[in-house]
């Protein structure tokens, strides 16, 4: 399950815009801010932080299997991939060590195309809806689960 202190923050399509796009919806940080507040919890708990962003999906299909016998978990906003993306899914079923998957917003409480996850089965549990401190609480799961 890799080093026991490297988690891999995964950031898919469009979170590079966070800040600018839908603030109404996403908040006014940025996406370094919310790596940021992940970095200082990781931290907090003696782990370590890697990130990753991409809006190319087979990017972050191969950072999910670089982290295989590497990274001890991965907390995966995967964006719009979340609901259709079969390779993300079938990449962290791959993986051995912890999967958290995290959303800004709750998917649930808007378009119904966005209520179905391809990565909540294959992610121990899911953090959704608590805007930027969903980074803290996925990565204090993390560190409770491992």
């Amino acid at each position: 399950m890799g080093d026991g202190r490297t988690v891999l923050l995964l950031s898919g399509p469009n979170l590079n815009l966070l800040g600018q796009r839908q603030p109404e919806v996403y908040g006014t940080a940025t996406l370094d801010d919310h790596v940021k507040t992940a970095q200082a919890a990781a931290e907090s708990h003696g782990l370590d932080l890697e990130h990753v962003q991409s809006n190319a999906e087979h990017e972050l299909v191969d950072a999910i299997h670089g982290a295989r016998g590497r990274c001890a978990a991965i907390v995966i906003n995967a964006g719009a991939f979340t609901h259709y993306a079969w390779a993300i899914h079938d990449a962290l079923a791959s993986f051995d060590g912890v999967v958290v998957e995290l959303h800004i917003s709750n998917p649930n409480a808007r378009e119904p195309w966005r209520h179905t996850s391809v990565v909540a089965p294959v992610a121990n549990g899911s953090i959704m809806g608590f805007g930027g401190a969903g980074y803290r609480l996925a990565i204090d799961a993390v560190a409770g689960l491992l």
